[in-house]
């Protein structure tokens, strides 16, 4: 088969699946509007199961045809093209792994939602760099893009499960006063996984900086604890 007909088949799956009052929901939800994280970004209705189900189907997808998929305006098609990198980049051999990697860096202008980096960094980025020097991190973490600065962070999801913190507790405190929710989030997400891998090393970074970091941050961090250890950091 063609792979401009594989190309043409998934959009065609795709948009067999579109939903349109799904598609206004996810726009409120993932802030569309003008001045909005999402402006401009268009979504036709896909859920993630079903988007997961294409990017396994269509998986062999060749890597010309996942690069115009990623370059897509429609954000289902950029979140399949990633998902078909995730897929690529686990059976991949090292080569391709690195290919994989340093394309997904240069494509982050593409990579312009938190459904597409939490979903994808930590399996690429994270599990790239594992092995490796992690100084690329520090660089993203201190971007003006937002979704760098997110990747940066999440993308120790990866090191965090395999019992490693250093990494997430050192580019937590490069974020630590960054002025977007998005990243008071994220950063209070990765502490809070390592709470629950690690609780004491938790508590020695909240009690360096609970009083300063951003309140979200805080509650995301928290979530797991008692409620009157948080009402005690609250309080603070």
């Amino acid at each position: 088969m063609a792979n401009t007909t594989t190309l043409a088949m998934l959009r065609k799956e795709i948009r067999a699946l579109a939903d349109s009052r799904q598609a206004k929901i996810l726009q409120r939800f993932f802030k569309t509007g003008k001045g909005e994280y999402g402006e401009g970004d268009v979504f036709l209705g896909l859920m993630v199961p079903q988007s997961r189900t294409l990017a396994q189907k269509y998986k062999t997808l060749s890597f010309t045809d996942i690069e115009k998929l990623l370059r897509s305006a429609i954000h289902e098609e950029r979140f399949i093209a990633l998902l078909i990198l995730v897929h690529r980049f686990q059976s991949g051999i090292d080569d391709q792994q690195a290919r994989i990697f340093r394309y997904y860096l240069r494509s982050t202008g593409m990579i312009n939602n938190w459904d597409l980096v939490d979903l994808t960094a930590p399996a690429i980025v994270g599990r790239y760099l594992f092995d490796t020097s992690r100084a690329v991190l520090q660089k993203l973490a201190r971007s003006k893009n937002v979704w760098e600065r997110r990747i940066a962070i999440v993308a120790t999801y990866y090191f965090i499960r395999n019992d490693q913190f250093v990494d997430t507790l050192r580019i937590s405190r490069v974020l630590l006063h960054d002025g977007h929710d998005l990243i008071h989030k994220a950063v209070g997400w990765m502490l809070r996984e390592v709470g629950k891998k690690n609780k004491p090393t938790l508590v020695r970074f909240l009690k360096a900086h609970h009083t300063t970091m951003p309140r979200t941050m805080l509650r995301y961090a928290i979530e797991k604890f008692p409620e009157r250890e948080r009402r005690g950091y609250l309080a603070a």
